[in-house]
């Protein structure tokens, strides 16, 4: 397996899965938000960021993580294996406040440069709202690749961890 795909809703998980596939497989990662986002909270050209993923996709190996559902089809065309984080808005929420709290003022590592943590209001609605979006249209991706491409829904963090060991034992 030389490229896996994570997407999923914010606080899911996914560049932490990312991050642990890419260290134990040896592949290398790469994040989507400093794709997306030029620095200073400022969104990159929708043409640039498109450009970017694809480029950033035909590397011949990755852990590709983030949702980007622009070049989502893209990546999942060159991928060996979709995982889906499909966790609960609970847990998703839990996961959304502590990372603000816990780098808050400061530049996460799998971010876009100078684009610290804070608690935003609209970020957390759209969090929140994530269920009745967004969750939805990456259901609908995942029918549509099923068959198509290896692909893995986990709906817990026992799932994820019992997906890493399995899959890594392999």
């Amino acid at each position: 397996m030389q490229r896996i795909m994570v997407i999923g809703g914010p606080g899911s998980g996914k560049s932490t899965l990312g991050r642990k596939l890419g260290a134990r497989m040896g592949l290398p990662v790469v994040h989507m938000d400093p794709i997306y986002w030029l620095g200073d909270w400022v969104e990159r050209d929708k043409t640039e960021a498109m450009r970017l993923a694809k480029e950033a996709a035909d590397r011949p190996e990755w852990v590709f993580e983030g949702n980007h559902s622009a070049s989502m089809a893209y990546r999942a065309e060159r991928a060996d294996l979709i995982v889906f984080l499909d966790m609960p808005r609970v847990l998703r929420m839990w996961r959304v406040l502590w990372r603000s709290l816990r780098f808050h003022g400061h530049t996460r590592p799998d971010m876009g440069p100078n684009c610290p943590e804070r608690f935003d209001r609209a970020f957390l609605e759209f969090c929140w709202s994530y269920d009745s979006n967004g969750r939805l249209r990456a259901l609908r991706f995942i029918d549509d690749w099923r068959g198509r491409r290896n692909v893995r829904v986990l709906t817990s963090r026992r799932q994820v961890e019992d997906f890493l060991s399995e899959f890594l034992a392999r």
